[in-house]
């Protein structure tokens, strides 16, 4: 009988395996880093909103604080998006003919909200309480990027699943004072730049981080904060020097009692 395969089939087999297990993994990498790529995580990409907002004016034009149009960051899950009466009390007396705040004047007029495209926008099935990021040390340019310097608000970090547990395996890296909490030009601790703290009696019913007192001045100079050594003697709270974002963090998340990787790393932190 007559040999119904020539001889190369077996090799041809074998590259046609090969070839199939290259695809494969070549697909696999590509749709891999597709879902990471600012097409799907929208990093970078300035929305177009209906009035062309800019943080950069109004904070660090302006000084105006983070809590002023996001009143809720530090009592509730949502950050909160100011209301139209928030831009008109500024803008009943200044700018008051600008074309581009039209969408402004006729919201304020009809009673209909402005119709503004979030930016940093989670999925449905995801939690995130902004109350106890803020109130853990957890800064504003942390997740949102240096606000201050967006002249159109856009996404600096993709916040997809595997960029908060970067930051919930090791929450020390990226702790800061309390009273940092809204400054844009914060520095981590370093040789030039260290940081004192002292703990004060905790209370119970009071927030952990309100026992905890950070400044950026050597205590020892500072009018009316007594250095560490006559502090430790008249039994007051004696300051501990950081110069490292290492041990600053450590410190931090002790005593602001936060929770270990393991617990804040578990699925039902965020997805309840």
């Amino acid at each position: 009988m007559a040999q119904i395969f020539d001889r190369s089939s077996n090799a041809l087999a074998r590259m046609s395996l090969v070839l199939t297990g290259l695809i494969v993994i070549g697909l696999g990498v590509t749709l891999d880093q597709l879902q990471r790529s600012p097409w799907v995580t929208r990093q970078g990409q300035r929305a177009d909103q209906p009035v062309p907002f800019s943080h950069k004016h109004h904070v660090q034009g302006l000084g105006l604080q983070c809590q002023y149009c996001h009143t809720t960051v530090e009592k509730s899950s949502y950050a909160g998006i100011p209301p139209t009466k928030t831009c008109m009390n500024c803008h009943a007396q200044i700018w008051t003919n600008a074309a581009l705040l039209d969408p402004v004047r006729s919201s304020w007029a009809t009673g209909q909200s402005i119709p503004w495209i979030k930016v940093h926008d989670l999925p449905d099935f995801v939690y995130f309480s902004h109350q106890i990021h803020v109130n853990k040390g957890i800064g504003c340019s942390s997740c949102h990027g240096r606000v201050d310097q967006m002249p159109l608000m856009y996404a600096e970090n993709s916040l997809q699943m595997e960029w908060c547990l970067n930051c919930h395996r090791n929450p020390a890296k990226n702790i800061r004072p309390t009273t940092e909490v809204y400054n844009m030009v914060w520095q981590k601790p370093s040789e030039d730049h260290p940081v004192w703290c002292s703990v004060d009696g905790e209370k119970r019913g009071t927030p952990t981080a309100q026992s905890v007192n950070c400044v950026t001045n050597d205590p020892s100079k500072a009018g009316g904060i007594m250095p560490v050594v006559e502090a430790a003697e008249k039994g007051k709270p004696a300051f501990e020097k950081f110069d490292s974002q290492d041990e600053l963090g450590k410190f931090l998340v002790e005593h602001y009692r936060i929770r270990t990787p393991r617990e804040l790393s578990s699925c039902e932190v965020c997805h309840r």
